[in-house]
């Protein structure tokens, strides 16, 4: 059960590195008395951590082109490290060539990106429902200069960031509730009886999406309907479904004859206001029936030049909503001022609900045409040439956007905190009430690029190439060998030893069930006949055996047969390969936009004890190179 979860999933994600100061917290919810314990951090201390598939047991950095969001950039795993005690995601300018699909055409084609970044995702990795979300982050470029995206926010399990088809009927819904009308845009409806995959019947499932920090630089000039000037946050709720007509007009304050939402609450201690450039993005699909409205609740706070050279706090309060549906709430903070605030009681116009799905996390910066580029696009310029140095590019970009590369997004840690015996606060990316794991395994290729064997990459344990222990983490996290490869301590993990290990203490996943033998209990009589059986039986071998001594034994030939072993370890992976699925989806549809936020104005001798050792690494391993 979840409540099983509560209080012991704690320590196995928790960095060792965090101080013991901050192993609790308070909300700063007004009347809420709770004990908040600190269940995952990650402090980014230990140097040159980097996050590739397969390295670290806590983030992914992701190494394929975003087809998101208008996207200029292209996602490098290479552009994620960390130093100086933080966790540093570069942007950069450099050339990616990528395959693209022409949906008009139907055929591939090689496109280019001019930009090079980073995101990192906690997917089916580390995931929670409620609890206490804390970033400390310097936000990258010049606030002045419009053009990056830096993000910090949290998506459904269900939906893989990036992975269109993932995301497909199933961002961002959080609704459940039956409505024939809006079944076919909603993969997994409460109007379902039998959902499959582990799925509960009559239960409506998504991947809401949390926003709890995206940055908006550029000029400062007065913007309409708000009093919030660039640079400014974006905090946001986005969910589905949502009103379908009578919407607010973008770039314009929702007026009596719109449909929108009421109590939605907004900080009064700094320059906070609702976001009028944001109010969700229609998915279209064909046929029509599978269209479906997404809202965004969403405000901007006003920031000033200190969020781009010193680190802030970002924090958000969730609290899920009550077995029925009702109730909850998510409140932001910056630097623990209060900024917004949606309650359950907002959300029923629709019906939608606040989240109760496991969620991860993300850290990413994207470069988007909808994001601080010139809006409406100039007099005399197509914008659609985004490339820095070419003269016929130049129209379309935003002022001293090519001189603003590299940039540095410089997150100090993260932490999450949940309420000590609190049954609604759970760890886990597959917990028994809202599972995600045979879903997940049933329909693997939605949440993988074509070639890869699976999603993910199960972590590696030592292995990487080493001249001397200090390329292991050192002799506290792990030592190089004599054949040149890095052997961990039990503690840590990653090719080089560098991550501490993470890992849900009780694991909410989906496996095989265990089954509880009673004892069995037999009456004396029937004890005694079977030691008499057993008995007769024995002396009938002695007396057999006896004979064939006496008689001599009748040669039987040999047959020698050779069991080939492999000297490598076999990993466990938790993926199973692709299988086809038994929905009845529809046929493959254009590439969605998600998620646009603002289209304003349109060896050696060593403790063999405190290492992972159960064969001789140096006999079995092989250096990983890169």
């Amino acid at each position: 059960t979840a409540a099983s979860l509560v209080g012991l999933a704690t320590a196995g994600w928790v960095d060792p590195d965090t101080p013991e100061e901050d192993m609790f917290t308070t909300p700063l919810v007004d009347d809420d008395n709770r004990e908040f314990k600190l269940v995952f951090s990650d402090e980014f201390e230990q140097e040159g951590r980097t996050f590739h598939d397969g390295f670290d047991p806590r983030w992914t950095a992701i190494n394929k082109n975003d087809y998101t969001n208008a996207a200029l950039h292209y996602y490098s795993h290479d552009n994620a490290e960390t130093s100086d005690g933080m966790l540093k995601i570069q942007s950069e300018r450099k050339t990616n060539l990528y395959r693209a699909f022409d949906e008009k055409k139907k055929k591939f084609y090689a496109d280019k990106k001019f930009v090079q970044t980073a995101m990192l995702q906690g997917w089916n990795k580390f995931c929670f429902v409620g609890g206490i979300v804390e970033f400390s982050a310097k936000l990258p470029g010049e606030p002045g200069v419009g053009g990056l995206w830096p993000a910090l926010w949290m998506l459904g399990n269900l939906a893989r960031a990036t992975y269109v088809g993932s995301s497909d009927y199933m961002w961002p819904f959080s609704y459940n509730k039956c409505d024939e009308e809006r079944r076919l845009s909603q993969e997994i409806s409460a109007c379902s009886k039998v959902n499959h995959y582990g799925l509960s019947p009559f239960q409506g499932r998504g991947a809401p999406e949390i926003d709890v920090i995206e940055s908006m630089q550029g000029d400062s000039d007065k913007l309409p309907s708000t009093n919030v000037r660039r640079p400014y946050q974006s905090a946001s709720y986005q969910v589905a479904p949502g009103f379908d007509y009578h919407r607010p007009q973008l770039g314009s304050r929702p007026q009596k004859s719109h449909k929108w939402y009421n109590n939605l609450e907004y900080g009064n201690e700094t320059t906070t206001d609702l976001n009028p450039f944001f109010y969700g993005v229609t998915l279209v699909h064909e046929p029509k029936e599978y269209t479906y409205q997404a809202d965004a609740l969403s405000a901007n706070m006003q920031l000033n030049d200190t969020h781009y050279d010193e680190q802030h706090i970002y924090r958000v309060e969730w609290e899920p909503p009550n077995p029925d549906g009702s109730g909850g709430y998510i409140r932001w903070y910056t630097d623990d001022i209060f900024v917004f605030g949606v309650v359950g009681e907002s959300l029923s116009a629709m019906g939608t609900e606040i989240p109760s799905e496991p969620m991860y996390l993300l850290m990413n910066t994207a470069v988007s045409s909808h994001w601080g580029f010139p809006a409406p696009c100039p007099s005399g310029c197509e914008c659609k040439c985004f490339e820095c140095g070419k003269r016929e590019c130049e129209c379309g970009l935003p002022e001293g956007y090519c001189e603003n590369f590299p940039a540095s997004f410089e997150i100090d840690y993260v932490r999450v905190y949940q309420a000590h015996h609190d049954p609604k606060h759970i760890v886990g990316c597959s917990p028994p009430e809202r599972p995600t794991d045979l879903f997940i395994k049933g329909h693997a290729e939605r949440y993988m690029e074509d070639g890869q064997r699976r999603p993910l990459e199960p972590v590696t344990k030592g292995g990487g190439a080493c001249k001397n222990d200090h390329m292991c983490g050192g002799p506290k996290r792990g030592v190089c060998g004599s054949k040149g490869v890095c052997i961990c301590r039990k503690e840590t993990t990653g090719p080089h030893c560098l991550a501490h290990f993470g890992f849900d203490i009780v694991d909410s996943s989906e496996e095989d069930d265990e089954f509880e033998v009673a004892p069995m209990i037999l009456p004396w009589s029937l004890i005694a006949v079977l030691a008499l059986i057993v008995g007769s039986f024995a002396t009938a071998i002695v007396y057999t055996v006896h004979q064939k001594r006496k008689n001599g034994y009748q040669e039987i030939p040999v047959l020698t047969t050779q069991r080939e072993t492999s000297p490598y370890p076999v990993f466990k992976t938790t993926y199973q390969s692709p299988i086809s699925s038994n929905y009845a989806l529809p046929p493959r549809q254009d590439t969605v936009t998600y998620c646009v936020i603002d289209e304003r104005m349109v060896d050696r001798q060593v403790d063999r004890n405190s290492f992972d050792l159960p064969i001789r690494p140096d006999e079995t391993l092989r250096p990983l190179k890169y």
